[in-house]
């Protein structure tokens, strides 16, 4: 692959791309390419991606039969935000691509740059919580276990 920072991620295949490797992109490109990538027109499908792979990162078996709604919105810096629902229940993690008027039970927000971070193992979620990159509102203790229902890519 070329230099990450020559790599064009206007026409990057992320559906191609494994865990792992979207892993070492997000740790190794530049702050502003991973801004840009976030602010731009590729950002929705990038968003789209990954929730879309939530349901196979799945561990049933962590979430025990943990009920519950997830909401996040991941922020473009503008105050605007894409919102997406996770739902876990029965073994299962189902994502709604947009806000519904069920009632979550945790709430978490980030700016675009911070949540792939976050997703890819490049971040923790309490070093976000603290520097107040990640805020969360509702059950903090689903916060913390988070990580644990999901496989997420280690480098």
């Amino acid at each position: 692959m070329a230099a990450l920072d020559d790599l064009d991620l206007e026409t990057l295949d992320f559906g191609a791309v494994e865990p792992k490797e979207f892993a070492r992109i997000v740790k190794e490109l530049p702050a502003r390419r991973i801004a840009e990538l976030m602010a731009g027109p590729q950002r929705r499908r990038v968003l789209d991606e990954v929730f879309g792979r939530m349901n196979t990162h799945f561990r049933p078996s962590a979430a025990g039969d943990r009920d519950a709604l997830i909401r996040w919105t991941i922020t473009d810096g503008e105050g605007e935000g894409d919102v997406y629902e996770t739902h876990i229940a029965h073994g299962t993690c189902t994502v709604t691509p947009e806000r519904t008027d069920r009632a979550p039970q945790l709430a978490l927000t980030a700016a675009g740059p911070d949540f792939l971070k976050l997703v890819s193992g490049n971040a923790s979620g309490p070093t976000l919580f603290f520097t107040r990159k990640l805020k969360v509102k509702g059950d903090i203790r689903l916060a913390g276990g988070l990580t644990y229902f999901f496989d997420i890519p280690r480098l």
